[in-house]
């Protein structure tokens, strides 16, 4: 009789797999474990790219906060007039000389970006410092640029040649930052590094743009960058 009832029950707990909610059942079977959240870089990855103590302590402080977000992003260091472009994981993808705006500063005349460049004066033509969400759009001559401040007439462009007088191709071909200040705010790009590294990046999202003091302190104008490992 004990035999009888043992195959019973065996057979009544065999079946119970049948009637057990789906949840369960699947909690019985091996499983893949979850996908891990990637870990992102602690500091900006420069290559062998050379570069200030101030950009690599601003680049190392976007990758350990993340504050860009899942989107690549540049940094501009005013002092050596050079930019960088860096992917979503704070890799260098490119480096590029730039020309700034032929004035000195960090900060930008209230309502400039209004005014008509003529009557924009030769001290007013600064490349503000800061942290900018830039996006892509179009200026007065129909041209595609990288806005960096609408509102103050800033903005990242291919390199402009239709004054000879200024020379802005020379100035980009010289291994020194001395004569690279000559706009009127804008960041003037070399047009292939444009095309090929500024232009894909602001294609489809806004994206981080920070630019670097020359007069002020780092922690005057990003405020205190917290620690990066």
């Amino acid at each position: 009789m004990a035999w009888k009832y043992r195959w019973w029950l065996i057979a009544v707990l065999a079946s119970l797999e049948l009637v057990l909610p789906p949840a369960v059942v699947w909690s019985k079977r091996s499983v893949d474990p979850p996908a891990q959240r990637p870990v992102w870089p602690a500091r900006a990855d420069f290559g062998t790219e050379p570069y200030s103590d101030a950009s690599k302590r601003l680049a190392d402080w976007v990758a350990a906060s993340r504050d860009n977000g899942n989107i690549g992003f540049v940094v501009i260091d005013k002092k050596q007039a050079r930019l960088y472009v860096f992917d979503h994981e704070a890799r260098l993808r490119a480096a590029s000389p730039v020309l700034l705006g032929g004035a000195p500063g960090d900060d930008t005349v209230p309502g400039i970006g209004a005014r008509p460049l003529s009557q924009v004066k030769p001290e007013e033509r600064t490349t503000p410092a800061g942290r900018f969400l830039a996006e892509r759009g179009t200026n007065l001559r129909g041209e595609d640029v990288v806005w960096v401040s609408y509102e103050d007439g800033v903005s990242m462009h291919r390199v402009l040649t239709t004054r000879p007088e200024d020379h802005r191709l020379e100035r980009l071909a010289t291994p020194t930052p001395e004569d690279n200040r000559i706009s009127f705010g804008c960041i003037n790009v070399p047009v292939d590094f444009f095309e090929e590294y500024v232009a894909p990046l602001f294609a489809n999202y806004r994206a981080m743009v920070y630019i670097l003091p020359e007069k002020r302190s780092m922690d005057q104008v990003f405020g205190t960058l917290g620690a990066t490992g």
